[in-house]
């Protein structure tokens, strides 16, 4: 994944034991140095200065999986488009935090990188009203999101399809991640009806983003 052009498919050469191979590891990042070849039209790592390797992600099975899950997310969204740099730095600031995350916290950061992916990927909804009948909805009312029309809608504009509630809490906590760095964000704790509502929600304005849930998400 680059800031100049998205997500980059490149060969690595070399053996098991190979320096290259090393660095060039899931997960790592840094400054890739690609040989393109216009003839073969191919491209092949040449070198690679890495400047974080984020040791912390193999460690522990529940970060494993949460970066695994992002970096599908990235990859099934052709790396955010056109958002470039922006992606780029939510992504690595997601990487980083996993990397010493705990269990719990693996849960805050892929429901903080799915709620900004969609506003990378221009997906994300406005919570202050509802998308049906337009009437604002205050902070401490509840929303519900419907899948099949990818809309957060009111009380009154439901039906029995495919719905995910989202309330006052779970809001609260996504306005601010739209503020606040990951690190600080991680420590205002949510009960846990909140917490299940915010994961599942976002999840859905993910899967209505990309047309699809991805097997990564199941954990």
């Amino acid at each position: 994944m680059t800031s100049e052009e998205g997500v980059v498919k490149a060969t690595i050469f070399g053996g098991p034991k190979s320096k290259l191979r090393a660095l060039a590891a899931p997960f790592h990042s840094g400054k890739l140095f690609i040989y393109h070849d216009p003839v073969k039209n191919s491209r092949k790592v040449s070198d690679f200065d890495v400047k974080s390797f984020r040791p912390g992600i193999r460690e522990q099975l529940e970060r494993s999986m949460t970066a695994s899950a992002v970096a599908d997310t990235i990859l099934s969204s052709q790396g955010g488009g056109d958002s470039g740099e922006a992606a780029l730095l939510t992504a690595s600031l997601v990487f980083d935090f996993i990397d010493k995350a705990d269990s719990l916290n693996c849960v805050y950061a892929l429901i903080y990188f799915f709620w900004n992916w969609a506003e990378i990927l221009g997906a994300k909804p406005d919570m202050s009203f509802c998308s049906s009948c337009q009437k604002i909805i205050p902070p401490e009312d509840d929303l519900w999101f419907s899948q099949v029309r990818s809309a957060l809608l009111c009380e009154n504009c439901i039906n029995s399809s495919s719905i995910v509630k989202l309330g006052p809490g779970a809001k609260k906590w996504l306005n601010r991640a739209e503020l606040n760095r990951l690190e600080e964000l991680s420590r205002v704790r949510l009960d846990n009806a909140s917490l299940n509502q915010a994961k599942a929600f976002t999840r859905a304005v993910m899967a209505g983003a990309l047309g699809k849930s991805l097997a990564a998400w199941d954990w």
